[in-house]
């Protein structure tokens, strides 16, 4: 029994570590598939849920594809960070290491202190999971510096069958446009689940009068 709860004890540690180390915050914590709601949104919203939590159950068996990855594109407010959030909690609870990255401010924390650049990259190609929300986000033109990031992450866990989850309001032919390279990898990595929610102001929960 005392062995039992050593494991037991381990094991939580572990998991608090992953959760400690994720860089989510304590409210998207809170994002499950459970507190998603579905109510009268569209049918393209209902798809992107059923592919994320599909995604989850299978994921221990998708880690040795390159096909092992999940991109959400498409409208704002249409649940895109909260079903990947979902996920990232999940995966977490079962030990994995997630790492989140929300493209504006992790730029921008990487622009405040270039000397880390280095460092920060290492640790978005070496994590197990990796979160980009909101890629390619911003009202700024993109930079080269960014594109560069951006690709140097990508192709390694390309090239390592490394797991991605994508969230973007881009779809795949405007992240080709910005660098073909960049979006075919995108691409071929999610292309077993990849929901593109196209539409107008109905797949806003934020103005929805639900």
């Amino acid at each position: 029994m005392d062995v039992w709860k050593d494991c037991e004890c381990k094991d939580q540690r572990r998991i608090d570590r992953a959760f400690d180390s994720s860089k989510i915050t304590w409210e998207f914590q809170k994002k499950t598939f459970d507190n998603f709601s579905l109510g009268n949104r569209p049918e393209a919203v209902r798809d992107a849920y059923h592919c994320a939590r599909d995604y989850k159950v299978r994921f221990p068996k998708l880690l040795i594809s390159r096909h092992n990855s999940i991109a959400l594109l498409g409208r704002p407010g249409s649940g895109k960070t909260h079903l990947l959030m979902a996920v990232s909690n999940e995966l977490m609870s079962q030990g994995y290491k997630v790492l989140y990255f929300p493209w504006v401010e992790g730029f921008s924390e990487i622009k405040d202190d270039l000397s880390m650049t280095e460092e920060r990259t290492r640790r978005m190609q070496e994590v197990d999971v990796l979160y980009i929300d909101d890629m390619f986000k911003g009202r700024e033109k993109l930079t080269p510096f960014q594109l560069e990031v951006a690709f140097a992450v990508i192709n390694h866990r390309y090239m390592e069958k490394k797991p991605i989850l994508v969230s973007s309001e881009r779809d795949i032919d405007q992240i080709c446009d910005l660098d073909e390279g960049l979006g075919s990898r995108i691409n071929e990595m999610c292309k077993n689940y990849l929901v593109l929610l196209k539409g107008g102001k109905e797949f806003n929960y934020r103005l929805s009068n639900d």
